[in-house]
Order: C-alpha cells, then sequence, then structure tokens
C-alpha cells in the first residue's frame, strides 16, 4: 500500500511540478495578460492557475492509472512516452505566449499539445478508460485555450 501511495504521488507531482516551474519562469504573464486584447468569454487571470492545477492532478492520477495498470509494459511505456512529450509541449507553450509574445506560434503549439493530448487519450483509453475519462477536461481546457490564443493572436 505504501508504494502505490508514494507512486500516486510522484505521478501526480510530475505535472504539478512541470506546471509550477513553467508559471515560475512566466511569473509575470497575468499582468501581461491583462494588457491584451482578449476575445469574449476570456475568463479573469486568477482562473487560470486554479483550472490548471485541477488539470495536472488529473494528469498525474491518469498517468498513475496507466502506470500501475498492470498491462504490457510496451503498451505503457509507449503511453507514458507520449504523456511525457505532451507534457513537455504543455511546459513551452506559456514561454513562447507569455515570455516572448509569440501569439500566432503559440497557437500553432498549442494544435500540436490538442493533437498530443488527443493521442495519449486513445493510448490511455486502451490501458484504462478511466485515465483516458481524467484527460478529458484537459482536452477541453486546450480547446478553449486555443479559442483564447487564436483570438489574442489576431486582436493583438
Amino acid at each position: 500500500m505504501q508504494e502505490k501511495l508514494k507512486n500516486l504521488l510522484l505521478c501526480i507531482a510530475i505535472p504539478v511540478l512541470t506546471g509550477s516551474l513553467s508559471g515560475f519562469l512566466t511569473r509575470g504573464s497575468m499582468q501581461v495578460f491583462r494588457q491584451l486584447n482578449k476575445p469574449p468569454l476570456s475568463p479573469p487571470g486568477a482562473v487560470f492557475p486554479i483550472v490548471w492545477t485541477i488539470l495536472y492532478i488529473l494528469m498525474g492520477i491518469a498517468s498513475y492509472l496507466v502506470f500501475s495498470s498492470g498491462a504490457g509494459q510496451g503498451d505503457i511505456r509507449n503511453a507514458l512516452s507520449v504523456y511525457g512529450l505532451q507534457l513537455a509541449v504543455n511546459f513551452f507553450w506559456p514561454l513562447f505566449f507569455f515570455n516572448l509574445g509569440w501569439y500566432f506560434f503559440s497557437f500553432v503549439w498549442l494544435v500540436l499539445l490538442w493533437l498530443l493530448i488527443l493521442i495519449t487519450i486513445r493510448l490511455f483509453y486502451h490501458i484504462s478508460r478511466p485515465a483516458a475519462y481524467l484527460l478529458l477536461p484537459y482536452l477541453l481546457w486546450v480547446t478553449f485555450a486555443g479559442y483564447l490564443n487564436l483570438g489574442i493572436a489576431i486582436l493583438n
């Protein structure tokens, strides 16, 4: 039981710490966000860290379900590799968007992230359906973020 809890906490810590590091590197981002022309339905900046923290926790739980599923090692390794790749792509998006101001490039990068999330969901689904379902809010949020990103790219 203790080993399972340790693995679960590690799986949650990986995306949370990845997001925290990205947030630290873009710590002035909400000031930048306030100054941008934004499309309709843009939430206040305070919503983003709350939503992302929840999504990172869900990602961690999903990766734990895959890791501990008992499926074939090759399937698990493949699914977690794509998961890791999408997490890396996720890490760089705010750097491109907030630190560099590359709004159109960031939108294209976000499309890449969206595709990688979709592939991750598909791979997770074959190993653990609950793990795949836990990633659906992430896909929906990144879809909404794509709308915001494209709107900001057009308006600024």
